[in-house]
């Protein structure tokens, strides 16, 4: 089966805990993907030590913008 005729969902491909990244084409972190079972507002270490070493981005630091939709 081909690329093209798989279609996914974002959302569907994550469990209810799960944490998604969206990355742009360039490589760089565009969005985090927070579940809806989230009861804070601090993203885990583990996502956040990812975020940092790939990206250079604290998630959890107050110099960056969120917006929950």
């Amino acid at each position: 089966m081909s690329h093209k005729q798989i279609e996914l969902e974002f959302k569907k491909s994550l469990e209810a805990t799960d944490y998604g990244l969206i990355v742009g084409k360039h490589g760089e972190l565009k969005g985090i993907w927070v579940p809806v079972t989230v009861e804070t507002d601090i993203i885990p270490a583990a996502v956040v030590d990812l975020c940092v070493s790939k990206f250079g981005i604290d998630p959890n630091g107050s110099q960056h913008n969120t917006v929950v939709q």
